[in-house]
């Protein structure tokens, strides 16, 4: 495990306009950065990573829906449409406050883990022709940078250990089970496409393998 130490900082009640939730705040040690760390210049000899958790109702009697959401303060705070990230946020609440119990798990991952202002640099390069994962490149990343040992110890604190996971991403699904999280259903996380984020589907779905079966289907207006 990248993790030397997972603990528990702090724990509130969360009233949310989906409903009540439980906040948690949850803090991993990592003894040495990871590459991407390096690189967005978190190069000290100990790293600490936070994550939050809000969660609702009865997680135990049954294998309950969780959402691992990586930061976006683009999308989550202002409302981006460069992305579906607010809108798959809001889908996953929605859906908790449903079915009245689950988890979801917000993770310090802006940028797919490579941090705002490279984000924002690689929007700059997407506005000059790049797609997300080229301008990811250019900038000397991965096309994905994160990783998700944080999310499955805190998931092993709050004793779960089987989800129905709300992702498009097979990346997550192969992570959990890795790490000992069984995935009982995998969960879509589609929204509505829209103009503004077409191309960014189509290369999470074409060179990311993210499950995106309306981007398949749909002509979304080419």
């Amino acid at each position: 495990m990248a993790f030397e130490s997972v603990k528990k900082i702090a724990e509130a009640d969360f009233p949310t306009r989906w409903g009540a939730f439980r906040i948690f705040g949850f803090e991993g040690v990592m003894a040495s950065p990871r590459p991407c760390d390096e690189k967005v210049g978190q190069s000290k000899k100990e790293t600490v990573e936070g994550l939050v958790a809000v969660v609702m109702g009865d997680i135990h009697s049954k294998p309950p829906v969780v959402r691992i959401h990586s930061q976006c303060l683009t999308g989550d705070v202002f409302g981006s449409l460069r992305c579906d990230c607010r809108l798959q946020f809001e889908l996953a609440m929605g859906r908790i406050a449903k079915e009245g119990a689950g988890i979801l798990l917000y993770e310090q991952q802006e940028g797919r883990g490579i941090g705002l202002m490279a984000k924002l640099k690689a929007y700059e390069l997407q506005d000059q022709g790049l797609d997300t994962v080229e301008a990811n490149v250019e900038l000397g990343f991965a096309a994905d940078c994160r990783e998700y040992e944080l999310p499955t110890e805190v998931l092993k604190l709050l004793g779960v250990r089987q989800v129905r996971l709300m992702t498009n991403n097979p990346e997550k699904v192969a992570a959990l089970e890795a790490a000992g999280i069984e995935v009982v259903e995998r969960i879509s996380a589609e929204v509505a496409p829209q103009q503004s984020f077409e191309r960014y589907l189509r290369t999470k779905h074409e060179k990311m393998g993210h499950i995106q079966d309306s981007v398949i289907t749909e002509d979304m207006g080419e």
